[in-house]
């Protein structure tokens, strides 16, 4: 499936936003907003919410690009980061519970749990980390790789997954729980 993002160049439009082109800040919200939209919507359960999400998470972008680094990793997938993160502490700052299912539940622990890390490491230490997370997504099966990586990065529900995979929903729920299973036992 061929989409509209296989041409965009994420880490050129950071660069640029770091440079203070406001061009490339737009370019991003046109590709992206609609995704991202979803996934702060998924993280904050209301549509309000999840639009002045997004609409903090593009400040931050727009304030944070220089920090961007493409040897950490892809520049759409910090992005999606971003979003992510301003979606948990968005929730975090209602004081307000949110019911997940298991997958949502584990992938917030390991949100929470990096950004943990991120406070007390150094740069070196979360590049390593880094490092051995790409092995570790390496090590899985393709099929598990991507579901993990549709959920996790692209925002993506079981469903649509299963719609983009053209694989039952069962198989789809087993292959990313099987998957971050593997990810933690590598990770440990």
């Amino acid at each position: 499936m061929t989409t509209a993002t296989d041409d965009f160049d994420y880490e050129r439009a950071l660069q640029a936003c770091a440079s203070g082109d406001r061009q490339a800040l737009q370019d991003i919200y046109r590709q992206e907003s609609r995704h991202l939209l979803g996934v702060a919507l998924r993280i904050v359960r209301q549509r309000q919410q999840a639009e002045d999400v997004v609409h903090d998470a593009f400040m931050k972008i727009w304030t944070q690009a220089a920090s961007f680094d493409p040897q950490r990793g892809a520049g759409r997938g910090w992005i999606y980061s971003v979003v992510r993160h301003q979606a948990l502490n968005a929730v975090r700052s209602q004081g307000r519970e949110v019911s997940v299912d298991e997958e949502t539940a584990e992938a917030l622990d390991a949100e929470h749990s990096i950004a943990a890390h991120a406070e007390v490491a150094d740069a070196f230490e979360l590049n390593m980390s880094l490092g051995k997370l790409n092995d570790c997504l390496a090590r899985l099966e393709p099929a598990r790789r991507n579901c993990i990586l549709y959920a996790y990065v692209d925002g993506c529900s079981h469903g649509e997954i299963a719609e983009r995979t053209r694989t039952p929903l069962g198989t789809v729920k087993a292959w990313i729980k099987r998957g971050m299973g593997s990810l933690k036992e590598c990770m440990a």
